[in-house]
């Protein structure tokens, strides 16, 4: 992974000493809340609904167990001893002192992390496929390109007030597990009929109030033109986004607005002024960022190891825990385990400092001290032998993270909520609660197969429910909590967004809603179909005459 250098070093401690002086003078009453306001968001730093909520940047979802056990010990010194991982693969704290937080962020500092450019008007933490460079089945290992990205993109002073905050996603593979589809811009390593591997670009993709699927501005950019390309985007959406409307400000306003082909005109004659310039990578820089992403040290395995299967055939729940989380590495000998962090009652995507502590030894002593975070809002031990995930599936099991559901309707992406948020209109915590207490059958949930299920608080769609299989979208009735569902939404490969099953419906019948749409899916269902390939196949109609029958 990569180090920084004295720059870096510098540069991060800096920022700790500017923001502890800024905080002193706000405390002191010499800053007003709107002077201090730009300041903090530069620092990610949200005053929430019950307390201010700091959100730390995990660079394309990478890091070291160093770094995870000091979130362990900023999450038990500074906040109720817990954080939560998000969508773009970062982790808040929800419970922070303010006069504590550049002791938190110099704590960070610490273990080269940050909170710069986690929030604001800028390009935000540019993310990635949890299994890169270690898939079979990716061109190459996009990591590096994102951390170009990063380097290009951190403390841009033309990038830094831009119309509205800007998201970047970068896939190396056939499977998109970065939901690049639905991002400002996305990246698909490809390759031409000369076999030179480059770029597809999407452009104008994004979720919350208006969801639009991106769309194709390059089907083909050679790989030494990617930030020069990038950079002509990002300067006439600068120039050309709207500033007075911020529920319009987003790229893919503007894209939809002009058109997909008026814009690509534009970008290509802004990138005549910044192709042939310093933008354009060399081999020499690229290999320099690619070399801090190297093969790990691994040994020479037989593909079968008699101890795992001898393991498997003797327990069944380490047999079932093995087939849910557990993936196919690149190098024989070795599997990807993904760490559950839905736990049966609890909110997804939480984790306690205890259990930080526990990942991080586990990454010491079985997968190269590294671990990844999520799209999903789970955790990856990227890199572990067989032989050692018996030892791994025992440990996570002891400390509740070890739930062998993912990819299952309760592996569920959830936004915190009105619980936490000052922006959501309604909670999403206690229904997320209700729907594991309704379907805690593992059998009869690995029987539903693969299904994605998206929760959002409110419109803003942190909790990208657009693109679940099933999406739930909190909105309020007059003070009360009412649930809109969308069904057939995807952000994967095969992107769709859901469309609206029908009236909302109140807070104590979601439960029962899902069980009827589940039933309504084992009736319509063919052989080997998904529940998404049953609802594109079939349409809404079944699903609304079961769930709103009743009603007529």
């Amino acid at each position: 992974m990569y180090q920084y250098n004295k720059v870096d070093q510098k540069i991060v401690d800096e920022r700790v000493e500017q923001f502890r002086d800024q905080t002193r003078r706000f405390l002191a009453g010499e800053l007003s809340e709107d002077e201090f306001l730009a300041l903090r968001l530069m620092n990610g730093l949200y005053i929430q609904r019950q307390a201010p909520m700091l959100r730390v940047a995990i660079p394309y979802g990478l890091m070291s167990a160093n770094q995870l056990r000091k979130l362990a010990h900023i999450a038990r010194t500074f906040d109720k001893g817990y954080g939560h991982f998000t969508t773009r693969t970062n982790i808040q704290f929800n419970w922070p002192k303010l006069e504590e937080v550049p002791d938190i962020l110099a704590e960070l500092a610490q273990v080269q992390m940050h909170a710069i450019q986690t929030s604001g008007n800028c390009i935000r933490n540019t993310t990635t496929d949890h299994f890169a460079g270690i898939t079979a089945d990716e061109i190459e290992d996009p990591r590096p390109w994102c951390e170009i990205i990063r380097q290009w993109s951190t403390l841009h002073p033309e990038f830094a007030y831009l119309p509205r905050k800007f998201k970047i996603a970068v896939t190396g593979s056939s499977e998109d597990r970065a939901a690049s589809q639905v991002h400002d811009i996305g990246l698909h390593l490809v390759t031409n009929e000369q076999d030179e591997i480059g770029f597809e670009v999407l452009v104008g993709g994004g979720l919350g109030r208006t969801p639009v699927i991106g769309k194709v501005i390059r089907e083909f950019l050679p790989k030494h033109d990617l930030l020069s390309y990038l950079d002509a985007i990002l300067r006439v959406y600068n120039l050309k986004g709207r500033r007075d409307n911020k529920y319009k400000a987003r790229i893919k306003i503007l894209v939809e607005s002009m058109g997909i082909d008026a814009f690509r005109d534009l970008v290509e004659a802004e990138w005549q002024f910044t192709k042939d310039t310093e933008l354009r990578l060399t081999d020499d820089e690229i290999n320099r960022v690619k070399g801090f992403f190297q093969p790990h040290p691994y040994e020479s395995l037989e593909a079968e190891s008699p101890a795992l299967i001898q393991q498997l055939q003797s327990d069944v729940d380490f047999k079932v825990w093995f087939t849910r989380n557990t993936r196919a590495h690149k190098v024989t000998g070795y599997r990807s385990v993904v760490v559950s962090l839905k736990p049966h009652l609890g909110a997804p995507g939480d984790i306690t400092d205890l259990q930080m502590d526990i990942v991080a030894d586990l990454a010491d002593q079985y997968s190269f001290s590294e671990i990844r975070s999520t799209h999903d809002q789970n955790l990856v031990l990227g890199d572990v032998r067989q032989d050692d995930l018996y030892e791994v599936w025992k440990s996570l099991a002891e400390h509740n993270l070890a739930r062998a559901n993912i990819n299952t309707l309760t592996d569920m992406i959830v936004c915190p909520g009105f619980d936490f948020c000052s922006l959501a209109n309604a909670k999403t915590l206690n229904i997320a609660d209700a729907i594991n207490a309704e379907f805690d059958d593992l059998d009869y949930l690995y029987d539903l197969g693969d299904i994605q299920l998206n929760m959002s608080g409110c419109i803003n769609a942190c909790g990208h429910h657009h693109v679940g299989h099933i999406g739930i979208l909190g909105v309020d009735k007059k003070g009360e909590d009412w649930y809109q569902i969308t069904l057939g939404g995807s952000g994967r490969e095969d992107a769709s967004l859901g469309k609206v099953l029908g009236k909302a419906v109140a807070a104590d019948e979601v439960p029962s809603v899902l069980r009827k749409l589940l039933e309504t899916y084992v009736e319509q269902r063919t052989d080997e179909e998904r529940f998404l390939d049953t609802v594109r196949r079939v349409g809404l109609d079944p699903f609304k005459e079961k769930v709103y029958a009743a009603a007529h």
